[in-house]
């Protein structure tokens, strides 16, 4: 049987199937709680938010637009209910997690320096502000196009390449202090 697409999916979700959905969520709860986990610095927060976004896939599947990308329109919906939720309580800090690290068996030297990076670098990325953080999210975790992220966004291409960069800066420069270095622009 041939897979069908996530707007093949989502049409037949629309059409009253709601059984698909299961399909889709299979395909994209992962990648939406790490978005939302990278947002929020919060597991029951991500997790909690993650149902809720699908929940509101399928109360809002008519809602869907077929030119656009299925996870375009999910990442908004996602995107939107962490800023619904923000704005009604408080997100509780979460302490850095080391992420695992996979690769081709470093000796224990390579893995200790390697996790530290990871920290420093998780620690600088919690600094930025949630704008900052959130276009560095998309953008490098998610490998999401800048076409992309200004649908979620609701904001030009162009806009997403300045926030880009300057969020890359001000997470290099972070990023530094952090390992206590001297940055020299050239």
């Amino acid at each position: 049987m041939e897979e069908l697409t996530d707007s093949a999916l989502m049409k037949l979700v629309q059409g009253g199937d709601s059984s698909h959905l299961a399909v889709l969520f299979e395909r994209h709860h992962l990648g939406l709680f790490r978005y939302l986990m990278q947002l929020s610095r919060n597991r029951a927060v991500s997790e909690d938010l993650t149902q809720e976004v699908f929940f509101r896939v399928l109360k809002y599947a008519g809602t869907y637009d077929p030119d656009l990308p299925f996870v375009v329109w999910l990442y908004r919906m996602g995107r939107n209910a962490f800023f619904d939720t923000l704005r009604s309580r408080s997100a509780e800090p979460m302490s850095a997690e080391t992420l695992e690290i996979r690769s081709r068996e470093p000796v224990p030297e390579e893995v200790f320096a390697r996790k530290q990076e990871r920290l420093l670098l998780e620690e600088a990325l919690q600094t930025l502000s949630e704008e900052k953080r959130e276009v560095l999210v998309l953008s490098r975790f998610h490998d999401l196009r800048y076409q992309e992220i200004a649908k979620i966004m609701k904001c030009e291409v162009g806009t997403v390449k300045v926030r880009v960069y300057r969020a890359l800066r001000e997470l290099r420069e972070r990023f530094c202090e952090l390992r206590g270095e001297k940055l020299y622009d050239v």
